[in-house]
């Protein structure tokens, strides 16, 4: 069954696959206004968030979530006070996270699942075998 939802945007009803709950028409116009802020940006080097946003009449929240998603980046790190490390609140240029926190996120992740590797290896087989799925054998009635 389809997961059916209401469009953050603009509420339209509509078939939800995945990603930022939008409909198709308000995730095109977000991909223009991307597009139109990317052209921007290339002919006008250095312009600011407000600048952007008067200019193309694009919210200041949309901009700073192409930032969050590393679709844009700030050209200049001169006391940057508009994206921070989510974690550790460093000024950072794109993202969520600065690259120092992105290392050692990355590092924990690796050793947890090398630590899940090795608990999975040291378990004997017959263990192994009680972690797998299990299937229901059924007989069907004919019919009486």
């Amino acid at each position: 069954m389809p997961d059916v939802r209401n469009c953050r945007k603009c509420g339209k009803i509509f078939n939800y696959i995945g990603g930022v709950p939008i409909c198709p028409a308000c995730r095109e116009k977000e991909e223009e206004d991307f597009q139109r802020i990317r052209k921007y940006l290339y002919e006008n080097p250095g312009a600011t968030l407000t600048q952007v946003s008067t200019e193309l009449d694009v919210s200041v929240e949309t901009i700073k979530r192409f930032l969050r998603e590393g679709r844009l980046e700030i050209a200049n790190d001169d006391g940057n006070l508009l994206l921070e490390c989510e974690n550790c609140g460093r000024s950072i240029k794109t993202g969520r996270y600065c690259q120092d926190c992105e290392r050692t996120i990355a590092s924990g992740l690796r050793s947890a699942a090398s630590q899940l590797r090795m608990e999975l290896d040291s378990t004997n087989t017959s263990d192994r075998k009680s972690l797998g799925m299990r299937y229901l054998n059924k007989e069907y009635e004919k019919d009486k």
